[in-house]
């Protein structure tokens, strides 16, 4: 049997600062304080308490996440005004993504703790990405590789576009 291999070298920034314990801040709080432009952090909205951007290791064009700017692991211990603002931006992630890609369906998600998959355990976030009947083609069935058509920067001009609430006047959570 041959093994064949993917090279995939642009990933080891990704393993190398989503490991816990790295003694950096978080992905998602360096996001929500970064004042680097948005379209080079791949921030899609700000709000008064959650923001959403772009997930830079996508499973499909499009995929993006919204989180509370406050570092806060579980769910649980959202506040209120942060649970509402999240599953406000989430609803305006729906509607941006169906305008910006017509997608036939969308996955919006969760991963709670490691265990199930969270690949930033310590602060919540919601994942949400555009589907297509047939989106899982040969490469996918057979060499467990995604093959994304569109760059980031393309995606987040899609999405930005099409996102249908400004962004919120910057106020403390």
């Amino acid at each position: 049997m041959s093994l064949e291999r993917l090279w995939a070298g642009w990933r080891s920034e990704y393993v190398a600062g989503a490991a816990a314990g790295d003694g950096q801040a978080c992905l998602f709080c360096r996001l929500g304080a970064s004042d680097e432009p948005d379209e080079e952090t791949y921030v899609l909205w700000r709000g008064r308490r959650c923001a959403a951007a772009l997930n830079a290791f996508p499973y499909t064009s499009g995929h993006l996440m919204v989180f509370p700017l406050r570092h806060v692991g579980e769910m649980e211990d959202l506040k209120r005004a942060e649970a509402t603002e999240l599953w406000d931006a989430l609803t305006d992630a729906v509607r941006a993504l169906k305008a910006a890609y017509g997608p036939d369906g969308l996955n919006l998600g969760v991963n709670l703790g490691r265990a199930a998959g969270a690949g930033i355990p310590g602060h919540f976030h919601a994942h949400a990405l555009p589907r297509w009947n047939g989106d899982t083609n040969f490469m996918t069935a057979a060499a467990e590789v995604r093959v994304l058509p569109e760059s980031l920067p393309s995606s987040w001009k899609k999405l930005r576009a099409g996102w249908p609430s400004p962004p919120a006047p910057s106020a403390a959570p």
